[in-house]
């Protein structure tokens, strides 16, 4: 954890998690980790099971590296709109990657995916759905371990900034952040296209965050408040990290700052609250997009905020 001295954020501690150090470089080890080695111990899974998840991301990476390390089979469903670098190291990784390619009616892949999760479920004996979205081991994972090293870095913490996908990071760390500081607050950050907290479903083009599913994992979150960007912003906020600060992050942080700047900006306040905010993963994985040039100005030409860049 660091603090991050923003000349735009003078009236609040800002301080990030960076979770790019774990080893396949996300927030995701930890779930994947320790579902597995959880499943094993109480008899979910064993030596001959097929593991089976829907990720064309962080979490694909990491249950393929796992799965790897333990022996165990592991087959992760992607869809066409995998970047290159995540498509490798799953299909490399992996025992099996499998592409959809078909459109759901929502315009992502998510729903597609998971139906054909459900397909490999029925055909494969011996097999067990991963299944972020809905795994209490996945908030277990991050109460146990991320929300506990937060709370011992800081004597006191006012607000957390989580971006929400399968929902088990912030479930898990607003269960242990509640738990230590009862008075801190939550807030969910989510992307425009996503219907986690009701939005209208759109076509979204940076993955890590949003989703075209409620995740049932969210039941159990204690979140305070919502507060939702867009990919302008989300984009301007990892190119802004990178040169102001020589932070070379993932799309959900940039998201996530985006947020925090918007949410203090003008604020006037009888204390600075400390603040922190998880940064998910690194910016490697998004050289073809959001770090690309020509497809900053390809799929942002009308934005106004996008030509600064």
């Amino acid at each position: 954890m660091v603090q991050i001295e923003s000349k735009d954020l003078k009236n609040i501690n800002l301080y990030a998690k960076f979770e790019c150090y774990n080893p396949t470089g996300s927030v995701k080890d930890r779930a994947a980790f320790y579902i597995i080695k959880k499943a094993l111990k109480l008899k979910k899974i064993n030596k001959d099971t097929t593991l089976i998840e829907s990720s064309s991301g962080n979490f694909g990476i990491s249950l393929s590296s796992y799965c790897k390390k333990n022996g165990l089979k592991f087959y992760c469903v992607v869809d066409s709109h995998i970047c290159p670098i995540n498509e490798y190291l799953i299909e490399t990784l992996s025992t099996k990657m499998i592409k959809v390619t078909e459109p759901d009616e929502n315009g992502g892949y998510l729903l597609n995916r998971i139906k054909k999760v459900k397909e490999l479920q029925e055909e494969i004996p011996n097999s067990y759905w991963v299944n972020q979205y809905g795994n209490p081991y996945n908030a277990e994972a991050y109460r146990e371990t991320l929300g506990k090293e937060i709370c011992k870095e800081l004597k006191n913490i006012d607000y957390v900034f989580l971006g929400v996908s399968s929902g088990g990071t912030i479930t898990g760390v607003s269960q242990k952040v509640k738990e230590v500081f009862p008075k801190a607050k939550i807030v969910a950050v989510d992307i425009v296209g996503s219907v986690i907290f009701g939005g209208k479903p759109e076509k979204r083009y940076i993955p890590g965050i949003g989703s075209s599913i409620i995740p049932s994992i969210l039941k159990d979150a204690r979140i305070d408040e919502v507060f939702t960007v867009d990919e302008a912003s989300t984009t301007k906020m990892c190119h802004e990290l990178l040169k102001e600060y020589n932070l070379f992050v993932g799309g959900s942080s940039g998201s996530v700052f985006s947020a925090v700047k918007k949410y203090f900006s003008g604020k006037k306040l009888k204390k600075k609250p400390n603040v922190v905010v998880i940064f998910a993963d690194r910016g490697d994985r998004y050289i073809n997009t959001i770090y690309n040039k020509s497809w900053c100005n390809n799929f942002y030409h009308n934005n106004s905020e996008m030509k600064k860049l």
